[in-house]
């Protein structure tokens, strides 16, 4: 629970931490110390962090805090995949999902409560919005995660990527986000490099050139369609942001080096899966710095769509590729707990009224 008066440090990069401590007329160095404690090694009290003079750890006490959110609930997939329900301070949850592999350790974050938009196979947006998360809220997911991983510097990374694939657009919540990413990047905070951090965005083209110059990530764009006519169904961000305006962007964001821009493509049956689909989207990639991952429709109560069936994926896989596109098809993880791609709802309280909406219209198809 927040004390008042009290500033919470998981707010801080260490720009901001080494500010904190000048301000209080100690040494700017004294920042890095305490990162060392709370990114490190996992510690919240400041009475642990022992290279700390006892003076100082007992003023910290009074006027700072390490503040997280309480784990509502810890679930554990078949596949390991594990899923954390954080109750965040005003009572609204959100979730982070961990998704292990043989050679990495993914951890999806989450940057708002609920989301902003309304693209309509996603179980998220369904949802409705509440608000965005703080700078602290997103890196706090983070430390829970490796905390309940059990990671320390002194035994192998279990969480070797963050993608901000959770809940919410990130690129909504802008600063905040760039905020937390840097203290994921910074060596005195998880240490991670820009390849292995992955910002997912629905497109929202200002953002990612602005992105571009504070913060260069990976970046991943929720696709899903070939042309502005169905991506205006499927993503109505598209109707600001249109395709060739969003592809020029992102080519301007990796530039014609080897980097390359990850395309989400989510495979919905009779929707956007024929070979047309394929061949469209084959062009629209051209000349682009592209690899595409497509993705299983992962189903969600009261949903129109369906998934597409493995033979239709392999036949659209194969159109990408022979057009010497890398594709990927991506595997999916954490469905028997609801931690798969699109599926991620928390427990919140929808602002938006667009729960409520799509509710009574499914009732009422019913009747």
């Amino acid at each position: 629970m927040n004390e008042p008066g009290k500033i919470n440090l998981l707010d801080l990069d260490r720009e901001g931490l080494e500010a904190f401590f000048t301000a209080r007329g100690d040494k700017a160095f004294r920042a890095t110390q305490v990162m060392k404690w709370i990114y490190g090694q996992g510690v919240a009290d400041f009475h642990e962090m022992t290279n700390l003079s006892r003076a100082l750890r007992a003023d910290l006490g009074e006027c700072a805090e390490v503040r997280l959110p309480d784990i509502a609930e810890d679930q554990l997939s078949d596949d390991g995949s594990r899923k954390w329900l954080l109750r965040l301070e005003d009572g609204n949850c959100i979730e982070t999902v961990f998704i292990p592999e043989t050679d990495r350790g993914t951890l999806c974050v989450s940057s708002q409560v609920g989301c902003m938009l309304n693209c309509s196979f996603c179980s998220t947006a369904q949802q409705g919005f509440n608000r965005n998360l703080t700078t602290a809220e997103i890196i706090a997911q983070v430390w829970v995660a490796s905390r309940s991983l059990g990671n320390r510097p002194d035994s192998t990374r279990r969480i070797s990527n963050v993608v901000m694939m959770g809940m919410g657009e990130p690129l909504l919540n802008y600063d905040n986000v760039v905020h937390a990413m840097r203290l994921m990047l910074d060596d005195f905070g998880y240490g991670l490099s820009k390849r292995r951090i992955t910002l997912s965005t629905a497109g929202i083209v200002p953002a990612i050139r602005k992105l571009r110059e504070d913060c260069d990530v990976s970046l991943a764009v929720s696709l899903h369609a070939p042309d502005d006519r169905l991506r205006n169904e499927l993503v109505p961000l598209n109707r600001k942001y249109p395709i060739r305006e969003l592809l020029d962007t992102c080519h301007e964001y990796v530039g014609d080096g080897r980097r390359r821009v990850t395309f989400e493509y989510i495979l919905l049956s009779g929707v956007n899966d024929t070979d047309a689909h394929a061949r469209r989207l084959a062009g629209c990639l051209e000349g682009i710095p592209a690899k595409v991952n497509l993705i299983p429709f992962n189903p969600f109560p009261q949903t129109c769509y369906r998934r597409s069936g493995p033979a239709r994926i392999q036949r659209f896989f194969e159109i990408l590729n022979q057009a010497g596109i890398v594709t990927i098809t991506r595997k999916t993880r954490g469905a028997d707990i609801d931690a798969a791609c699109g599926q991620l709802a928390g427990r919140f309280n929808d602002r938006t009224r667009r729960r409520a909406r799509l509710t009574t219209a499914a009732q009422e198809t019913r009747l």
